[in-house]
């Protein structure tokens, strides 16, 4: 068990079997050391958790785990896009952040905190990293966020 694998269990996270795309798309993409993961919604054993928008259906502390879980599951996509092996993650290098949002809801860099604060207490330092909070219309079906991310892995 390496590193990372240990910090996620003393965080009592548990990564799930990656998420299979639903559409025409595949579920991470590497280019030379670069990962970029599709956009991971907040779901569970296959079952969204998170759907509706922010703050009428999602209250934004909701929201904020949601973003949270949808992160999650982009971490299983990420450790299937480095072999089974967290620990070859050079640096989370950018998280975007897509929140379902009311018109005159603007806490958008709040619920994304979520998943930033996972990152960095995954990976510390290397998790710092750029980050795109926005707020949305809509989202596939219906969730409240979708967190994709990009990431470089070590030579």
């Amino acid at each position: 068990m390496g590193a990372i694998d240990r910090t996620l269990e003393q965080l009592g996270i548990l990564l799930p079997p990656p998420a299979r795309p639903v559409a025409s798309y595949v579920s991470f993409v590497r280019t030379g050391n670069v990962v970029i993961v599709s956009g991971q919604l907040p779901s569970r054993d296959g079952k969204l958790i998170f759907a509706g928008r922010v703050p009428q259906a999602v209250s934004p502390d909701d929201a904020k785990e949601a973003a949270k879980l949808a992160a999650i599951n982009a971490l299983a996509a990420l450790k299937e896009a480095c072999s089974g092996d967290l620990d070859k993650v050079a640096r989370i290098v950018r998280l975007g952040v897509f929140v379902q949002s009311a018109d005159d809801f603007y806490a958008q860099p709040a619920v994304a905190n979520g998943a930033s604060d996972l990152m960095a207490a995954v990976f510390g330092d290397k998790g710092k990293h750029a980050r795109a909070a926005v707020g949305v219309n809509t989202l596939p079906l219906n969730a409240t966020v979708e967190v994709e991310l990009m990431a470089e892995l070590s030579a």
